[in-house]
Parts: structure tokens; sequence; C-alpha cells
């Protein structure tokens, strides 16, 4: 009689690899090691590695490069040499900060649309004239790469590695619009001004008066020493979209402090990090001054996007508005409000400190204590995609579903050994 076969072992260990695959970020990006088999852009990676902009990559992710061929840039070359600086920035605007693959640009709307570049980064940039607009015709199939003082054709996709780089062959220079042949190549001081990087990035004009008025803006700028600082932003547009029942310009102004500083890591992220962000619940400014646990955000990779969830509202990355160490601005596609404030059990904040200058412990907002049961500490449970946690009458539902998954880790830890 045939022995049933067991697959007791095999499918846990499957499902646990599955769980764990995943992209891995480049540690160190060495551009010229990558183009060096590709003999018709010997001269672009020539530039890049005389230049400062080879070594810019080099800490970088997620990026987009858009090479030059020989004969399209020795034509190019025919035209009056740029200084030194000028060239390099040149370059830098050939490194769009967003991962695009072929797909990615024939999905691209109709009106097109406006990716960062490094050379938005250095500050030289005048307003938002360090972003490159990119419109795809799907009559010809053809994408074309445009600033307000040139545009260019794609004439292929030459490597990729997926949600790291992408490296495209154009057949054109594009040149940034205005830029300053007088410019230094050193890099402007930070503390940056961030209401005028945000005005300057436009779009950014509700977001830019809110900081301004309230203060808290002092408060970001001295934090950008040390570990630095990322901001998440939301647009004009964002707040417009705010629903009618959603008081927010109602706030006292101390609550509305704490929402502008719940949108603030107190660290510098570029947007290849978030992207590999592997321990998605982060503290932001607001957790600093209420308590372990409260007000922090969930950073994920959603449909090819960063996604930062509050816990009731989900709003993705658009662009990079800044980004040069140690600070990072990213304008997000909605306000990014906190449940301890807008769901269903609204807290107090700024508890006052105990004697010792500590600040007094707040219990966790965001799951309710079954009746009967003694306080516990702060869960620090994220959810994943289309599964939503609640609070209130469904936290006996979340005990058994935190049961369940101890039961199942304690099983897989089990099956490895």
């Amino acid at each position: 009689m045939a022995k049933p076969t067991s697959f007791s072992n095999f499918t846990p260990l499957t499902f646990l690899y599955l769980l764990l695959l995943r992209p891995l970020p480049i540690s160190s990006l060495n551009i010229t090691d990558l183009l060096s088999s590709y003999p018709d852009l010997s001269d672009f990676t020539s530039l890049l590695a005389t230049t400062a902009v080879a070594a810019d990559l080099s800490a970088r992710s997620s990026i987009t490069l858009l090479a030059v061929p020989n004969p399209y840039l020795r034509t190019a070359s025919a035209e009056p040499r740029p200084s030194s600086t000028n060239l390099a920035d040149v370059l830098r605007y050939h490194v769009l900060l967003e991962y695009l693959s072929l797909s990615d640009l024939r999905r691209l709307p109709p009106s097109g649309k406006l990716v960062t570049t490094l050379f938005q980064t250095t500050g030289r940039a005048a307003a938002n004239s360090g972003s490159v607009n990119i419109t795809f015709d799907s009559s010809s199939a053809t994408v074309t790469f445009r600033s307000p003082a040139s545009n260019a054709t794609l004439l292929s996709l030459i490597k990729t590695l997926p949600y790291n780089i992408s490296v495209l062959s154009l057949n054109s220079l594009l040149i940034p619009y205005n830029l300053d042949l007088m410019a230094s190549e050193t890099r402007p001081p930070l503390g940056l001004n961030i209401t005028k990087a945000l005005i300057d990035g436009h779009n950014f004009n509700v977001a830019a008066s809110m900081l301004a008025a309230s203060g808290v803006v002092s408060e970001f700028e001295a934090d950008e020493a040390g570990a630095g600082i990322t901001l998440f932003v939301p647009t004009d547009e964002a707040f417009a979209d705010l629903p009618s029942s959603v008081k927010f310009q109602s706030l006292p102004a101390d609550k509305k402090a704490v929402v502008l500083r719940s949108h603030v890591l107190h660290s510098y992220y570029t947007l290849g990090s978030l992207q590999a962000i592997v321990n998605p619940v982060y503290p932001t400014l607001a957790t600093e001054q209420n308590g372990a646990g409260s007000f922090t955000v969930n950073i994920s990779r959603v449909n090819g996007s960063v996604a930062i969830d509050t816990g009731i509202v989900q709003a993705s990355i658009t662009q990079t508005v800044f980004d040069q160490n140690p600070v990072s601005i990213f304008g997000v596609s909605k306000v990014l409000l906190p449940r301890e404030f807008f769901g269903r059990d609204p807290i107090e904040v700024n508890k006052p400190r105990d004697g010792g200058g500590a600040m007094a412990s707040a219990q966790p907002p965001d799951i309710a204590q079954s009746p009967g049961n003694s306080p516990g500490p702060p869960s620090h449970l994220s959810s994943p995609p289309g599964l939503q946690l609640r609070s209130g009458a469904a936290g006996e539902t979340v005990g058994v579903f935190r049961i369940s998954l101890g039961w199942l880790c304690t099983v897989l830890c089990y099956l490895l050994l």
C-alpha cells in the first residue's frame, strides 16, 4: 500500500520563503561598472566618471538614468562646451529620482508626469526647473522627455534592475531651464528654509502658510542637524479634498501643531530607502512629544509607490520636492490625519511631565482593552494592505488575530529547526 505523501513540512516553508522574497536594494551603486558593457554609452559613462555625478549616485537607489549614446552626444558636443559645474548639473538633470520601467511609461496619463531629477537636490534649480515632464503618445508609441529649454525622445531600454535602477537611452541631451553658468559647485549650506522650498516647489502654498503660522517650522529647521528630517507635505489639492466632516482647520492651535509634527520623521530618508523599508511602523516628531505608540505612521510599498498610512488615511508620495542630506521633502496625496484626533476615540495631547521631566505615559489609542482585561503594552502590529485592524468593538477580534499570528510563528519556527 502506497504511503501518502506529506506536505506538512513543504507547504509552510514554501509559504515562508514566498513571504521573504522581495527586491533587495543596491547597497552601493557603481554606475560606471554597470554601463561598462555598453560601448555605445562610453562617452556618457566617461562624463559621469569625470564629474562628481557618479559619486552622487553611489548611495542612491530607485532611480532612472537617461543616457545619451555616443553619436547623439557627439552631435551635442559640437556646440560650445559648458563649464564643469554646468556640465555636472546637466548630467544630474538626466537622473530621475524615481524608478520607471517601460510599462510605467506606457501608463502615463495624457497630461504627462513631472518627475524630480538629481539636479533639483543641488539647490541651484530655480523654482521647479529641476524636474522633467514625461509624456506618452499612444498613437505613435513615443515617449518624450521635456524641459522648458529642450526635449528628447526615448530610443530604448538599456538595463533594468527592478525597483532600483532603470537605464533608458535618449536621442538628445536635456538642458535645464535657466541654468546658472556662474553657479559654484559648492552646495548651499543647511539650514534649509523649508517654507521657501515649499513655495518654490509650487502646489504647497497651504502647507507653507500653516507651517509658518504655527511656528513649528522653526522646530523642523532646528532638527536638520544630527540624523536630519523627512517631511511628508500634503499638496494644495490634498487640503481641498478634505471631507466637510473633517474639521481640520477648526482644531485648536496646539492640536494643529501636533498634526503638522505627525507629518515629519526625525531622520533623513531618500525615496529609495523608503521603498526598501523592512520595519514599516515609524514614530514621528509628534510621537516624541506625546508618548511611544502614538502618532506613528506605517510606510510600505503599494502598487509601485510609497504609501504612508496613519490607520485611517493612506496617502502616497507624489513627488520629491527636496532631497539633500540631511533634509528630504516629499509631496503626498492626502493630509495625514492621525487616528488619535480623527479616529473613534480622540485623545488628549501634550500630557504633563512627571517630576523628573519625563513625559507621562499615554494609553495606546489604536486597540481598545476588552472588559476585564488589564492594560497591556502598546501594540505595534501593523496592518497589511486590505486588512483593517479596528479599535473599540473589534478589540476581541484583534486579540484572537494576535494569538493566531503568534501560534503560526511558533509552528514555522519549529518546522525550521
